[in-house]
């Protein structure tokens, strides 16, 4: 297990509260998932505001708190050591004190 990490990911997200049309789709933040051997696990990482209104994005919808790129480059470079993270997204700067720890 220590060879696998698998990262989950979507752009579809869900709104805490009821849209237009009664339902949940179209929201602007997620969850993504990390699974493997090394991943520090058991827990929810990031931040997390809470589900008040005055938390959620325009009223409705959860709040952005970490960029899914950020997440990104510290598995490429603390799993799959890539030496060079800025090519991953060129002009996205994630320096290591912006991780979360998840490995």
């Amino acid at each position: 297990m220590a060879d696998v990490c698998i990262l989950t990911m979507s752009e579809f997200g869900r709104t805490a509260r009821q849209n237009g049309s009664g339902g949940t789709d179209h929201g602007h933040a997620g969850a993504l998932f990390v699974i493997g051997g090394s991943v520090k696990g058991g827990k929810a990482h990031g931040r997390w505001p809470g589900l008040a209104s005055e938390q959620l994005n325009e009223g409705r919808d959860l709040a952005l708190t970490t960029d899914f790129r950020s997440v990104f480059v510290e598995v490429a470079v603390k799993h799959l050591g890539a030496a060079r993270p800025d090519a991953l997204f060129p002009g996205f700067a994630s320096p290591p004190s912006t991780w979360l720890g998840l490995l």
